[in-house]
């Protein structure tokens, strides 16, 4: 058996518990991001916001705001933080 096969199999399944306490922070992301951009209008998969944006159809200095903190909310929800 790998060292992969076996850390793999001690791992324990997600809780109903868990799950809920997952999307409870992706809420709490979201929300953080709708306050910090309040006229963007974001969907639930920021990773798509991420893809579908036109660079260059925003003043520079707040596309990079925007393109920092959609990047600092994907990677959160990544993390789980």
């Amino acid at each position: 058996m790998s060292v992969l096969h076996a850390v793999w199999r001690r791992r324990p399944n997600r809780s109903a518990a868990a799950r809920a306490a997952r999307e409870q922070l992706a809420g709490r992301i979201l929300e953080d991001l709708a306050a910090a951009l309040p006229d963007e209008d974001l969907g639930e998969d920021l990773a798509e916001s991420l893809e579908l944006y036109r660079v260059g159809s925003k003043p520079r200095c707040e596309e990079v705001e925007y393109l920092d903190l959609l990047e600092e909310a994907v990677e959160r929800l990544a993390w789980g933080r």
